[in-house]
């Protein structure tokens, strides 16, 4: 076996992911179910090894070895890129890649609401794009970095772990710097930031404290940031960044929010009637009363805000899944399925 011809079968497959791990042929994940690729034959700990140490420079491979996990980028020109997660278990080396699209996506494309583009023509404030592991967040914020590219001269800055989508400078300059090799930790390149004169500035994952405080005082400071978390729905999201906090600094932290928070746009992947995926959204928009409720620490009231401000923009994930299921993009079993877990 050919680890390129596995990274290409994925692709052809139409994957988001490809499984190695030894004792089992490889795997896809296609359309969010996991299927064994055909007529391979089963992994074993020598053709693991093989493979995967074959993608690895020396320094990565002493890395994979010393600190038993590793995340790189690999990329088959002209055909794709790949985010690949290398790893150990039971003493076998296993390896888990998602497949990244050559052409960067546009925000019409990915079904963003006309609302996203506005917030991204900011110049300052926070944008978070949240969801649980391969809702597509990467995706989302690739295409909104694209608008801004197409559309505006900006000094973008990304801080990516690793560099996913390539983007190419068109009206913006921009700058992609990966974990690792550009730059040894999040929080400390977002210190050392505000010297490359940014305008926008994403950052891949806020992991955590000062990650996120960071984040949060370059929004505040004339910047535009947008960056992801694993959070389930907007109100989660405000709760979790505030609990990161110890508790004599949160009522600091809740003002900052309610001052720099432009919008947190959280989504997942649903299967679609005809094969494929659809994102399902909830999108939360900073007004002045999402402000005062994340101010005054009433986080639950931020449900209901996005229930019944239709008008500005914002709508939950019950509404957007009851229209997705209305334009017969989704069926009625999924949709049931989903409504009931939220």
């Amino acid at each position: 076996m050919n680890i390129n011809n596995l990274f290409k079968a994925a692709t052809d497959n139409e994957a988001s992911d490809l499984h190695i791990i030894v004792g089992k042929p490889p795997i896809l994940r296609v359309d969010g179910e996991l299927k064994v690729l055909p007529n391979t034959p089963t992994v074993t700990k020598e053709i693991a090894e093989r493979m995967i140490f074959s993608i690895l420079t020396e320094r990565q491979k002493k890395t994979f070895i010393e600190e038993r996990e590793l995340d790189v980028s690999y990329e088959i020109p002209e055909y794709s890129r790949y985010r690949v997660n290398l790893h150990w278990e039971k003493d076998n080396v296993g390896l888990v890649s998602r497949v990244i699209s050559k052409k960067i996506p546009e925000m019409e494309d990915l079904g963003l609401p006309k609302i996203t583009e506005d917030l991204i023509q900011q110049t300052n404030g926070l944008i978070l794009v949240t969801g649980p592991t391969g809702c597509g967040k990467s995706t989302t914020l690739a295409a909104m970095i694209e608008k801004i590219n197409q559309t505006r001269m900006a000094n973008i800055i990304t801080l990516e772990d690793p560099i996913e989508f390539v983007h190419n400078p068109k009206k913006s300059i921009i700058k992609q710097r990966q974990l690792g090799t550009d730059i040894i930790t999040f929080k400390d390149a977002l210190r050392h930031i505000l010297r490359q004169d940014p305008n926008v500035i994403m950052v891949g994952e806020m992991r955590d404290l000062e990650t996120m405080a960071a984040t949060i005082t370059l929004a505040e400071t004339g910047h535009l940031v947008l960056a992801t978390l694993h959070t389930h729905n907007t109100a989660q999201t405000i709760d979790r960044i505030i609990d990161v906090f110890p508790p004599h600094q949160q009522s600091q932290v809740r003002l900052q929010l309610s001052i720099s928070l432009s919008g947190v746009i959280c989504q997942k992947l649903l299967p679609k009637i005809n094969g494929g995926r659809v994102a399902v959204r909830e999108l939360l928009i900073n007004n002045p009363a999402v402000a005062n409720v994340i101010r005054e620490n009433k986080i639950p009231q931020i449900k209901r805000i996005v229930q019944t401000s239709a008008e500005e923009g914002m709508f939950s994930m019950q509404q957007n899944i009851k229209e997705l299921l209305s334009q017969n993009i989704i069926d009625e079993v999924i949709a049931l399925a989903y409504l009931n877990n939220i």
